[in-house]
């Protein structure tokens, strides 16, 4: 077989270029790193009949299958599509894997699915992001946590979505036992104090986190209705200047999110130096290039932000510098 591969192509089809030639290992893409067990089969069966027999679980809660010979790139295809279909994932021609690789796959933790600390469906929300995002070439990563815990590692992306909830109190099932001001020095952010054997929220410092409605014995506490999400911005990891994301907005809704990433895009497309290293320049960079104001003028074009959202003036971001 001839080695003349255009690896532009084969990263496109998310297939990774490896050490040896003629050889590459196949992405595969799961929103939210959750899928039913019954793909795990497929994902074996590629990996022995065309791979090493190996899998590599990936950072960004994907799965690699190595050792793959370039001329059964199509067959390997085929074999993902039963996978691309169930997680919905948008292509333009069924059957000849993903249409592109440069936005990362969207990441979740387990959320209020499983989990007593989520404040909301984390893989429900990363799905709905991915329909938004994909298929792009443009080099995005995105993770959601289901609250402050930040399990996912959210300040570690170009947008990290933290699950909030407006804790709502019922005054005449508190019975005065401290258990939610307790919770709340301890594990959070100290905002709640006894007035009149009642307690009082500082609404300003509350971060949302739940502390208060996991701590209580008699319900008196309880999770909002509404949704609401703490979104940080641009962190990264790399060489450069590693940093942690920063406070964008709080209190903000999911609808609003989703509108200020599809915007993003569009101030990437705009901005974007294809003169880069591969020509996927890092969108923190480019944030960085412009200018923050620049980046927000275009982040918040048509959003309709809900009553409680506040939305930084300015960001600033430190980090290790090199």
């Amino acid at each position: 077989m001839s080695l003349d591969i255009n690896t532009k192509k084969l990263k496109k089809n998310a297939f990774r270029v490896v050490k040896q030639r003629g050889m590459t290992a196949s992405r595969v893409r799961v929103p939210g790193g959750y899928l039913k067990a019954e793909h795990l089969a497929r994902i074996q069966e590629i990996a022995e009949k065309f791979g090493n027999g190996n899998v590599q679980l990936t950072a960004r809660q994907g799965f690699e299958l190595p050792g793959i010979k370039m001329e059964d790139i199509p067959k390997v295809n085929e074999l993902l599509q039963p996978i691309i279909s169930e997680l919905k994932i948008n292509q333009e021609t069924p059957g000849t894997g993903y249409d592109a690789s440069g936005t990362r796959n969207v990441t979740s933790c387990v959320g209020n699915k499983y989990c007593p600390y989520g404040n909301y469906n984390t893989t429900e929300f990363a799905k709905r992001v991915e329909k938004v995002i994909f298929p792009s070439d443009l080099h995005v990563k995105i993770a959601l946590t289901g609250c402050p815990n930040d399990c996912i590692k959210a300040r570690m992306h170009d947008f990290g979505i933290i699950g909030m909830t407006e804790p709502q109190y019922d005054k005449d099932r508190c019975v005065a036992c401290g258990a939610c001001i307790n919770a709340c020095k301890r594990k959070s952010a100290d905002v709640l104090k006894f007035e009149n054997y009642k307690v009082v929220r500082n609404t300003d410092k509350c971060i949302g986190c739940g502390e208060c409605v996991m701590a209580c014995p008699t319900s008196a506490w309880t999770r909002s209705e509404e949704k609401y999400y703490r979104l940080v911005i641009m962190g990264r990891t790399g060489k450069k200047n590693p940093r942690l994301a920063e406070d964008f907005a709080i209190w903000i809704d999911e609808d609003s999110i989703v509108k200020m990433i599809e915007n993003t895009y569009d101030y990437v497309e705009q901005y974007i130096d294809r003169t880069a290293p591969g020509g996927k320049e890092h969108i923190g960079y480019i944030v960085d290039r412009t200018g923050f104001m620049e980046f927000k003028k275009w982040a918040m074009k048509d959003v309709n932000l809900g009553p409680k959202a506040v939305v930084k003036d300015n960001v600033y971001w430190s980090g290790v510098r090199y």
